[in-house]
This record gives C-alpha cells, structure tokens and sequence, in this order.
C-alpha cells in the first residue's frame, strides 16, 4: 500500500462516510442494509471493523465479526449480539467507486487476514454478491452452494471461505 493511503480501525466518528458509500454502492441493486444494521455489526467487533483513509477521509471500509462457520448475517436484521467462534466473517467491503480496481480491496483483505490470524482465527468467510466469488477464488476463498444464503444478499450470493492456517 502506497502512503497516500491508511488502513486502520474504524472510529465512531466514521460511520456517516461509511454509510454513505455502503449506500452508494449497494442501494441500487436493493442490497443496502442501512445504518442500524452496520452499526450493529460493527458493535460486535470493533476491533475487527476498519476503514481506508485517503488524506483524511474515509474512502472505503471492511467490516468483520466472528460468526459461525457456514452462516451469515441477513441484511434485513440487525445484530442481537456477539457469537464466538474461530471463523471470522467479512460481512462488507466497500471502496469508493473511483479506487476500484487499484487493488486496496486485496490490501485491505490481507490486512484483515493477517489480523485475524493473529488474533488465533483458524477461518475467514463472506457472501460473494454480484459475481464476485470469481475474484475470491483467486484469493483461495471455497464456495460453499448448500449454504442457504438469505435471501436479502441477491439470487447470486454465495458463501464462501478458507482456512487461515
């Protein structure tokens, strides 16, 4: 990662930029879940959550929660609260439409990854919307087609994963 940009833990102070590229990049296709319902994930692990800075200012964010293995968050429902387990799933990735493709979504998967193996998570897994499982296989991710993914995420969700170890 080149020094314009900074990747660190997501602060209080983040959540409207945060909410508004979740909304730019979601809305349209009806998979924007809302304010609540990030926070409340968030909420969960914070020490999981992270946000790319650019001179300042949010420009995209990943949020993580430990979840159990095969199972996802429905985006129409908030988090009641935290689970335990040794997956860590990365419930979101957004980067401001402009800095796609410049490879800051691997920088900031990778400093996820690294961070959960530190943190002694033995998987890591999302819910690949829109096609982007094809780009998670490269990254070594397994789709996993008998997990009933909720219906909130598209018909073209799959849950996916792979082993940190």
């Amino acid at each position: 990662m080149n020094e314009e940009f900074l990747i660190r833990q997501l602060a209080d102070g983040d959540w409207d930029a945060v909410v508004a590229l979740e909304h730019d990049a979601y809305a349209a296709d009806g998979l924007s879940e809302g304010r609540e319902a990030l926070e409340s994930r968030a909420r969960c692990s914070p020490e999981t959550c992270y946000v790319l800075e650019q001179h300042g200012t949010v420009r995209g964010y990943l949020l993580s929660l430990p979840y159990p293995p095969l199972r996802c968050p429905d985006l129409a429902v908030a988090e009641a609260g935290a689970f335990e387990s040794d997956n860590l799933h990365v419930h979101d990735l957004v980067l401001a439409e402009e800095l796609r493709g410049r490879e800051l979504a691997a920088d900031l998967m990778e400093h996820a990854h690294a961070r959960a193996a530190a943190a002694g998570f033995a998987k890591i897994s999302m819910v690949a919307v829109r096609g982007s499982d094809i780009l998670l296989r490269f990254y070594g991710y397994r789709a996993h087609r008998e997990v009933a993914v909720p219906a909130s995420y598209g018909r073209r969700a799959v849950y996916m994963s792979k082993s940190l170890g």
